[in-house]
């Protein structure tokens, strides 16, 4: 759903289904009968959103004039998880926090599964953009504080009360090990390497050498805040306009999670670290981090002074994105590969200069 803000090309409502129409033509049409029947919504236009890996999205706009986001799901085996993701969604917009909100059916639920498609409706969040690579000035201060927002509202979620868990089981080492050397046999195996593919297994090569700086880092954590999080709170689901945070969107199934490893995904978007440098971006994390502490107190210290430890080692023990082209080449284009290249370069930045940046956090935070 974190393309609900995008202003697409308009087009008109689907007419009914004829011999000959394209798979998207059909798709459309079952969009608007689903709208109308289920949702008692007129559609005049229906657009395509071409973002969404999971699903299929769509800008809507009824004959009143008024705007939503269509999210249609790809089969039937996930819904039961889908539910309880907007369920979550609801949740934390019912404790203030800034979302989008989810559209009842005309039966009273979250997502129509009787008709054509599967699909929830939401409310469009107009005139914004993500904060994937815009995270700069006053806009590092409000997302902290959506997120302190946010948690703390989370944290009074039934699912799973707040507890401290040792930080060294954020990752299994033993298992990246084995990941990247499978993922490294896999590349070699391959008769040729695209530019792509080459520059992943270096760069999986370089990873492999560093797991055991990252067996320190982890070792050296202290215990950390475990609760029910957003599931996916990285810059794309994040919605923003000027200076402030407009919605959070697309949550996940209520699960817990190391709290600090939500803080340092969004705090530290590899797209926004690049685009602003290094010392502006350690500005900015600090000045998120402090609101983030303004707005949910409760949240231990260690939590965000030790987040940059937990970013750089999650980070570095994963293999994704640059298992994509072995394991989901369906999901390998320009911009996966531009992301990957930015979380690699983020990821070894960090971890070499983990004391210097992790002891300006802690003296802004004292």
């Amino acid at each position: 759903m974190s393309t609900a803000s995008r202003q697409p090309a308009t087009a008109p409502a689907a007419a009914p289904s004829t011999p000959g129409r394209t798979a998207e033509e059909e798709q459309i049409t079952a969009v608007a009968d689903t709208l109308v029947l289920a949702y008692g919504l007129h559609p005049a236009e229906i657009t395509r959103i071409p973002e969404g890996t999971a699903t299929d999205n769509y800008a809507v706009v009824d004959r009143t004039g008024r705007w939503y986001f269509a999210k249609v799901y790809r089969g039937q085996d996930r819904l039961a998880l889908e539910r309880a993701s907007v369920e979550l969604s609801e949740y934390a917009a019912d404790g203030g926090v800034a979302t989008a909100r989810a559209i009842r059916t005309r039966g009273h639920e979250l997502i129509e599964t009787h008709g054509r498609l599967p699909m929830s409706l939401w409310s469009y969040v107009p005139h914004t953009e993500t904060a994937e690579g815009t995270l700069r000035g006053a806009r590092w201060a409000a997302a902290g504080a959506a997120m302190g927002c946010l948690h703390r509202r989370l944290a009074t979620h039934p699912a799973a009360a707040p507890t401290l868990e040792p930080g060294a089981a954020l990752c299994d080492v033993a298992t990246a090990r084995h990941r990247f050397e499978r993922l490294i046999l896999a590349y070699q195996h391959r008769p040729t390497l695209g530019e792509f593919e080459t520059w992943a297994l270096q760069a999986a090569r370089e990873r492999q050498a560093v797991l055991g700086d990252v067996e320190r880092i982890l070792a050296s954590l202290p215990q950390l805040t475990v609760q029910v999080m957003h599931g996916d709170l990285a810059g794309p689901n994040v919605l923003v306009t000027n200076d402030d945070v407009a919605a959070i969107v697309d949550f996940g199934p209520p699960t817990p999670g190391y709290l600090a490893w939500e803080i340092v995904r969004l705090g530290c978007d590899p797209k926004s670290v690049l685009s602003n440098g290094v010392e502006s971006w350690l500005k900015g994390y600090t000045d998120l981090a402090l609101a983030y502490r303004d707005a949910n107190p409760k949240a231990p210290a260690d939590d965000l002074v030790s987040s940059l430890r937990v970013g750089c080692a999650a980070k570095l023990c994963s293999t994704f994105p640059l298992s994509a082209p072995v394991e989901r080449p369906h999901l390998v284009d320009a911009a996966l590969e531009s992301y990957a290249r930015a979380r690699h370069e983020v990821a070894l930045m960090l971890l070499n200069r983990l004391p210097v940046l992790e002891e300006a956090l802690s003296d802004a935070l004292r």
